[in-house]
């Protein structure tokens, strides 16, 4: 495994995350998936490979042969895993080999990243475009796919998404979504609700809903990560996207007047929200909003997954409204999810030709059989079946002037995991001390940010 380069020139050389600077307001039509969590270093996340077992790695130049170890951070029997195993399926059938599947679920992978790339990864492993997938790579923990590009229907945006502060690629990208507003359509047609444009809007649209005995907004950070989404969308409102961007680059400073005013109006929101939200899994907040009991949620498109899927139809979404005239309201989270390779695979060849396939048209559509409700990378992939909320949600995106990653996934993992997810739960149970709270988030930054 190569070795990882030092702190010091890492800092030096990896750029700002960069996937939507400079991308056009059509820059994702023809390409337009989890939720940002935490990253620390807890029990080994053991892979399920072997070199014994995978066979057919090396530059033999033929045909990819024998086992492709994949570790999947899709786990429980929903939907996700589903479509992962629908893929897995088609690429087994189409290419001869076999593919072995590690799967966890999405915050035990997380959890144990760092742990798990440095020990014995698998072959292909789920991850995240932007500035997680630059941070390993600049460190030699995951592997350069380079000749796995160009591929076929994935247009410059997500390629750019997909490469390393060295101008390589290490990052096959599947599907992105969209962070939003999501409601149910027959509940507000019931109670005559409109969609705010601004946060007085909203503000007198909650008001209404705890009157019509409803939490307005749902609301779970258990997790530690659904927190980062409100304040992302906030400090973009508030500040605009560059602002945003160079705060999580480490460019400014936590404890300015700009960050605390992103504060200050979340403190203003916050008793909207579901109350008790440290002990509430994001989906247990969905779950409220299934049951008629929140009136909207903040979250992304994955949300939907939480509803029968004969309710699905009755699912819409609107985006956060806009709070200072000046900046608008063009600017939305809609990570990108994907696939890496791991730095010394045991079937490199088996590795590659897996990512390949799973860029296609063609994985895309054996994996819209299962009905996941993503918006596919590969613009080649058939997309009549998809529904209502799906099409809104490409053409939301692509209507976008900046779009961002995610907290967790615009910044370094370290800041995010170790310094963010407190700091956002304590301003969650103690929002009054904002002064306090941005001066120690602005103390540990500039410790972690040298």
């Amino acid at each position: 495994m190569p070795k990882p380069k030092s702190e010091a020139h890492y800092l030096a050389s990896l750029t700002p995350p960069s996937v939507a600077a400079g991308v056009g307001r059509r820059g994702f039509l023809k390409g337009a998936a989890g939720a940002g969590a935490l990253l620390s270093v807890p029990a080994l996340l053991t892979a399920c490979g072997s070199d014994d077992e995978a066979g057919g790695g090396g530059g033999g130049g033929g045909k990819p042969t024998g086992t492709v170890s994949f570790g999947s951070n899709e786990a429980g029997g929903d939907d996700p895993q589903k479509r992962r195993d629908a893929l897995v399926a088609a690429y087994q059938k189409s290419s001869g080999l076999t593919v072995k599947t590690n799967a966890v679920d999405h915050n035990t992978f997380q959890e144990n990243i760092n742990n798990y790339l440095q020990g014995n990864a698998d072959d292909v492993f789920s991850w995240f475009a932007g500035f997680r997938m630059q941070f390993f790579a600049e460190r030699g923990l995951i592997g350069d796919i380079s000749d796995v590009w160009p591929i076929d229907g994935i247009n410059d945006a997500f390629k750019s998404a997909s490469t390393g502060a060295d101008g390589k690629q290490y990052f096959v990208p599947d599907s992105n979504y969209p962070w939003a507003f999501f409601y149910r359509k027959s509940l507000w047609e019931e109670r005559g609700y409109a969609a705010p444009t601004t946060l007085e809007e909203m503000t007198t649209l909650s008001a209404q809903m705890k009157k019509d005995g409803l939490n307005p907004i749902a609301f779970g950070d258990k997790d530690g990560w659904p927190a980062m989404g409100t304040f992302d969308i906030l400090n973009m409102r508030i500040n605009g996207y560059q602002y945003h961007v160079d705060l999580m680059a480490g460019k400014e400073a936590w404890d300015s007047t700009e960050v605390k005013t992103v504060f200050d109006t979340w403190r203003g929101i916050l008793p909207d929200h579901q109350p008790d939200s440290l002990g509430r899994t994001w989906q247990e907040a969905a779950q409220s909003l299934v049951a008629n009991e929140s009136g909207m949620y903040f979250l992304g498109l994955f949300m939907y997954e939480q509803f029968p899927e004969e309710e699905r139809d009755d699912v819409d979404f609107f985006t956060f409204p806009e709070i200072d005239p000046a900046i608008g309201a063009d600017a939305i989270d809609a990570p990108i999810d994907g696939y890496c390779m791991s730095a010394d695979p045991d079937n490199e060849e088996g590795a590659k030709d897996f990512l390949t396939y799973i860029g296609s048209a063609e994985a895309a559509d054996a994996a819209s059989e299962a009905g996941y409700p993503l918006i596919w990378a590969n613009s080649n992939a058939d997309r009549s079946g998809l529904n209502p909320l799906q099409q809104k949600a490409a053409e939301f995106i692509a209507e976008q002037k900046s779009i961002a990653q995610f907290l967790d996934r615009d910044t370094r993992p370290d800041f995010a995991s170790t310094v963010m997810i407190p700091a956002l739960q304590e301003f969650i149970k103690n929002p009054d001390d904002v002064d306090g709270l941005t001066s120690s988030i602005e103390k540990q930054k500039k410790s972690i940010f040298v």
